[in-house]
Parts: C-alpha cells; structure tokens; sequence
C-alpha cells in the first residue's frame, strides 16, 4: 500500500501563523538615519517629531532607545510613544542601561526608534555595538529610524582626528550606512548651534562654556559641516548613479567628485598618480585608477608589462581603488569607465598629437574633452622630449 500524498491538504492555523512570522522576517526592515555635523543640532528632535507624525497616521511604533541628553524639549516628545524597557546591566558597581534588543524584537512594532546608532555598548550586553543590534533587528523584519554624527563614520573620523586633533574613539563602518535606505542631514550653521550651547539648549551651563572653548569652536564646526555635507553629498551620488544605470541616463553629470588616473606604463604615471591622489584627498573624492587591457597592451614586451604592473602596485599603495577593463582602444575604455563610474576630474600623463598618413591625429585629452563634456582633464608631463608632431 502507497504512502498517503499530504501535499495538498490545508496546513493548520497554526502552521499558517507561523509561515506568516517567517515571511515577515525574511523581509528585512528599512532603516532611516537622521546625520548631523555634531551633538545638538536637532537629529533627535526630528526623529521624535517623525516618530509622531507616523503615530497619527496609525503605525505601529515603539521606542527603542532615545537618549534626551537633559533636554526639556526633546524629553516632552517622548510624551505619547511607546517607550520600551530598557536592558539594565552592572558594570563596576555601576548599573547601565541599554536598549533590550531582544525586548525590542519580542514586541515587533512595524518601526523602532533606535538613537546614536554608532554607541558602544557596555561589557556585558549581548552585542558589543548598537549597529549591531539594529542589524538584528533589521533582519527580524522592523523598520529603524536612527540617528547618527558623521565624526562617528569611520571614513569620515580619520579626517576629524587629523584636522581637530581630536581622538574619535566610537566608529561607525561605513557599510552600515550605505546599506541605509535613508539618509536625511541636519543640518545648523556653526553660528546657530553656537548659540544653542550657549542658551544651554546642548549642554548644562557649566559644560557649554568649556565645550565652546575646546571642541565647538567656530572653526572646528566649519571643518565638521564641510566633512558632513560632503559625506552626505557622497551617499546622493550613490543613490543618483541606481538612478542613472536604472533609467539609462548616462549623460548626468555626477554631484559629487570622482577622481580617476589611468595606468601606463612610463615613468610620468607615477606623478600623475601621486597628482591624481593629492587631488582626491583635496576634494575629499573616491580615487580610482583605471589599467586598461587593449590590443596594444597585448603585444607588450616583458619590460613594459613589468612597468605597468609596478605602476598597478603603486596605485593600490595610495589607496586608489584599481578598475581593469577589456577594451577595444585606449579611448573606448577610458571613455566607458568614464560614463559608468561618472568621473568628474581625469589625470593623465600628457600624449602630444600624432602624424597619421599625413593628418595630424588628436590626442586622448582632445578626444576625451569632445566626448565627454564637462570632464575636467589634468595632464601631467614627461621628462621626454617628443619628436615634432609634424615630423
């Protein structure tokens, strides 16, 4: 006798209750980040306004972990939101309270407010980082709003310990904010918020007065404005290139920097990169140099593929991200690379025009500028004198 086929029978109310869970946490929750250049410039106070709006409209929310830092009106927000218990831990004699992830999860609201996404946790809780926890509870299937100061960014932190003097020990990895499928900056001038320290608005009197002295002077919230905007500038342009490759729209000109050099395999490649490099880290621009592979590199002698592999060494060695890209000439690759990773600057090592069959042959800088306007071409010389073009 055949075993009985149960394929098709109708799972139980459970077992449907329970396949329900499963798809929902198989869809992994949304998260917001709210960035600001510095503590006081209204990221909390935003979230929580956000938080009511979504209220009204009946989503179901709950907060996480919010941090009122003693202020009066960002505390009265909290008025009129679900307000989660916290996780409470004893560290040296100390008791600590953090954000009970797993209390979080047990609840399963549709979004979560989770304040100062890059805070370290006390020793002792589940997870030594609060990204972490929002990454668990991401992959649970719960929307987060967070908060974040972009000196926490650890590409942007190095620039802050190097251009303040100031060590930035809590770091975020930027590979959690660009996998955020929000980012909306808070932005203040260095003046205003200047003023709000000094109204007591950020911190108690007696700490504002030593925080505009020391860490929130008026330059050094400049140097931190202008690190956010590019930041956050950077993260639009990641967003606009989707959009671009999406739609086909090849021809928009990107809104950040992009800086690319491309490989050869003389001497002068090495300036040009060093130039190339200098120039990325003055516009605070990705640096990316380009190895191009055409019929001409292939019959290459040993010496110039050796050439070209220590000028690839030596562009990794300044941090330039390498493209190796197949192409049929040196102006179809450089131009595609050009369109697909929206370059804005190109350094090059300087070709003068050549005599073909009589006619004078444009050079790579010519025919780049016609084709691709807009790009902004750096040459860099040689030491070699090139015969007349003419000749």
């Amino acid at each position: 006798m055949s075993q009985r086929d149960t394929s098709d029978a109708r799972p139980s109310g459970d077992e449907m209750l329970a396949r329900v869970r499963s798809e929902t946490a198989s869809q992994r929750g949304r998260l917001r980040v709210y960035v600001g250049m510095a503590p006081g410039v209204g990221k909390t106070y935003k979230m929580l306004e956000e938080a009511h709006r979504r209220s009204e409209r009946g989503t179901d929310l709950a907060v996480g972990f919010v941090e009122a830092h003693g202020r009066p009106r960002t505390a009265a927000l909290l008025d009129g939101l679900e307000v989660l218990p916290r996780l409470r831990i004893e560290y040296r004699g100390v008791v600590v309270e953090e954000m009970d992830t797993e209390a979080v999860m047990r609840r399963h609201p549709e979004v979560v407010l989770v304040d100062e996404l890059a805070h370290t946790n006390v020793p002792g809780s589940p997870r030594e980082k609060r990204w972490q926890d929002v990454e668990a509870i991401r992959d649970a299937g719960i929307d987060v709003i967070s908060t974040c100061n972009t000196q926490h960014v650890e590409s942007v932190a190095d620039a802050v310990e190097t251009i303040l003097g100031v060590p930035v020990r809590e770091r975020l990895p930027d590979d959690v904010l660009e996998t955020a499928d929000e980012i909306e900056l808070v932005d203040m001038s260095p003046h205003a918020l200047r003023q709000r320290m000094r109204h007591g608005n950020v911190y108690p009197p007696d700490r504002a007065a030593s925080a505009l002295e020391r860490f929130f002077t008026e330059a050094n919230l400049t140097a931190l404005r202008d690190l956010t905007l590019r930041f956050v500038a950077g993260q639009i342009d990641e967003e606009l290139e989707a959009t671009v490759s999406d739609r086909g729209l090849a021809r928009l000109a990107p809104v950040s920097e992009r800086v690319m050099a491309v490989i050869d395999d003389s001497d002068a490649c090495r300036r040009a990169l060093r130039r190339a490099a200098s120039l990325a880290s003055a516009l605070r621009a990705p640096l990316l140099a380009l190895a191009l592979e055409t019929p001409e590199t292939g019959r290459y002698a040993v010496e110039r593929i050796r050439d070209l592999n220590t000028n690839v060494e030596y562009a990794t060695d300044l941090g330039a991200e390498i493209v190796h890209f197949e192409a049929a000439s040196s102006i179809a690759g450089v131009t595609e690379i050009i369109r697909r990773r929206r370059i804005s600057h190109l350094v090059l090592v300087y070709s003068p025009r050549r005599a073909v069959g009589g006619l004078l042959r444009p050079s790579l800088a010519d025919e780049l500028l016609q084709r691709v306007p807009g790009l902004d071409v750096h040459l860099i010389g040689t030491d070699k004198h090139p015969e007349a073009a003419t000749r």
